[in-house]
């Protein structure tokens, strides 16, 4: 399967994901949905923010030039709020995949979604 392919079906089809992306640990884009445009900058952000999560409690994350809130997380996962959107990220072996969602979808709905792709793939070395 493509990474376009693991976003459409795998997050955007599940109908509780309303913008996905798919990056490399370098911050290479693998993949995303047609209605966000992360920046390189973004992206290169991403992997290491979940070695230093302290420092996202006063950056936050930025998405499609988008601030979102650092709400909580671990060394796999990072949790993400603005407003009525949410944002559930989760590391893997080689990319990081990011799911924001709009209430009234929560963050338990996305967390299972996104953590058993983020598995998944772990299983397959990425």
């Amino acid at each position: 399967m493509s990474w376009q392919a693991y976003v459409e079906n795998q997050l955007i089809g599940t109908g509780f994901i309303s913008k996905a992306i798919i990056a490399g640990h370098d911050g290479t884009l693998w993949a995303k949905s047609d209605n966000i445009e992360p920046t390189r900058e973004e992206l290169v952000k991403l992997s290491p923010s979940f070695a230093d999560q302290d420092s996202l409690a006063m950056s936050g994350v930025y998405l499609g030039g988008e601030k979102f809130i650092y709400l909580s997380g671990n060394e796999k996962v990072i949790r993400c709020k603005k407003g009525k959107c949410g944002v559930h990220m989760m590391k893997t072996s080689q990319a990081v995949l990011v799911a924001l969602f709009e209430e009234p979808i929560q963050h338990p709905q996305v967390a299972g979604i996104v953590e058993s792709l983020g598995e998944y793939l772990i299983s397959l070395s990425f």
